[in-house]
């Protein structure tokens, strides 16, 4: 793994002069990235997946975080609302992710500095070099790098003078089967499969009441499901609920007595009690190896204690984590470490086996950065499978990568974080809402 210089940002050629920033995703991390740009005087451009800032998060609006405001803000991104007179959230309360959105990343989003510099509706297929695929090495620091987007007028191409992929892992979720990969049988079925974090009380509830429900996975956003399906159980008694898990249990969601974030050290004990209650039925030790239909639903064919079992059931949710999208950068250097997809300088510091979302050292540039000069993953696409992420960690990121983008080397080396004790999250739980 070649890395650049640490003691000095790549030179800036000619040929980068004049060219933006491209910074891939307007949720909090992108917007945090480009708050700091626009402190140092750098150009940027934003290009949005979504219609509006935010909108991964608009998906699970009616989820709360599990950190209060005043852990959910990012400086840089504080200080550019209170120049505009706008109202900062602030305190204790923990917001769901549609006021988080209304209360911060709108109006953050519609400020002077960054909303000219914001391209929604855009997807970013590709990222390369102009001219270079990965195997050309002479003068490529010096080469603008190329990203080829879809928009409404079709596909072209931009440049950009450095990259900061903030894109985040909810729109890939990981698979229903233990392999890794689609079970076989899921285009036969696509229709009983629900995304993670569905809203079973509001907007999807016709969907689950009275229904025989299946959330497959172990960590935060199951166990969020699950709370809101005995919710609607209350309400639709007809409603049958089942936790499929992996493992004998779901040490995921037990976190410590001693984390500070309690709304999430709650959770576990929540959904151990609706077990208990008989609310919920726990089906452990299961091993997903195909779908298919069933008369009525869809059928789930797996492992179990030595034996291939099925399970029957109306709607599948997905609740089974995240992995970061690397097909559009296969045309990037990147050192990434093996297991967790993470870049490798940083994968031993949020290893879930090791570290829980509050124990994560500070990090910034120097473990970020990757074999291709002036690339960055940053936010939760940074941690790969990792679930370990809090807003909070995301916003140093970014702000010790503008600073080296800036030339400022020590400010950019000078990394800080104070993050809430937490306890253990551990592989499988979901990055968007289980520590943030």
């Amino acid at each position: 793994m070649t890395l650049i210089d640490l003691t000095t940002p790549v030179a800036r050629s000619s040929r980068l002069d004049g060219l933006p920033v491209a910074i891939i995703g307007a949720g909090p991390i992108g917007l945090a990235a480009a708050a700091n740009l626009a402190e140092r005087g750098i150009d940027f451009v934003i290009y949005e997946t979504g219609a509006n800032a935010g909108s991964s998060i608009q998906k699970w609006s009616h989820i709360h975080f599990f950190s209060p405001w005043k852990h959910l803000i990012d400086p840089a991104c504080r200080r550019l609302l209170e120049a505009a007179g706008r109202t900062v959230p602030d305190g204790k309360a923990l917001p769901r992710g549609g006021e988080f959105v209304a209360a911060y990343l709108e109006p953050l989003s519609q400020l002077e500095a960054i909303a000219p510099r914001i391209r929604y509706g855009v997807t970013v297929d590709a990222v390369s070099r102009e001219g270079m695929d990965r195997t050309r090495t002479a003068g490529r620091a010096d080469t603008p790098f190329l990203l080829r987007i879809t928009d409404a007028d079709g596909v072209q191409e931009v440049t950009a003078r450095a990259v900061i992929d903030a894109s985040g892992t909810y729109l890939s979720p990981n698979s229903l089967a233990s392999s890794g990969l689609d079970p076989l049988g899921l285009p036969a079925v696509a229709e009983h499969i629900s995304h993670a974090l569905p809203d079973v009380l509001g907007s999807e509830r016709a969907r689950f009441a009275g229904k025989r429900v299946t959330v497959v996975g172990a960590g935060h956003s199951a166990a969020n499901t699950l709370l809101n399906l005995a919710a609607l159980k209350r309400e639709e008694p007809a409603t049958q609920i089942t936790w499929l898990i992996r493992n004998a249990t779901a040490v995921r969601v037990s976190t410590s007595p001693d984390d500070e974030l309690a709304t999430r050290a709650a959770i576990g004990q929540r959904v151990e009690r609706l077990i208990e209650a008989g609310a919920i039925e726990q089906l452990d030790r299961f091993e997903i190896l195909r779908l298919s239909p069933a008369a009525v639903g869809v059928r789930l064919t797996g492992h179990r204690a030595g034996e291939v079992v099925d399970h029957e059931t109306d709607v599948v949710v997905n609740a089974t984590g995240f992995r970061p999208n690397l097909d559009m950068l296969r045309e990037i250097r990147l050192g990434l470490d093996d297991i967790v997809e993470a870049p490798k300088r940083l994968a031993p510091l949020i290893d879930p086996n090791l570290h829980s979302c509050g124990t994560v050292e500070p990090h910034g540039f120097a473990e970020l950065q990757q074999p291709e000069p002036n690339f960055f993953l940053a936010g939760m696409k940074s941690y790969g499978r990792a679930p370990t992420f809090l807003l909070a960690t995301g916003y140093e990121q970014v702000r010790s990568i503008s600073a080296f983008l800036a030339g400022d080397i020590a400010a950019a080396s000078n990394v800080q974080l104070v993050l809430p004790a937490t306890g253990v999250c551990s592989t499988g739980a979901t990055g968007s809402s289980c520590c943030s």
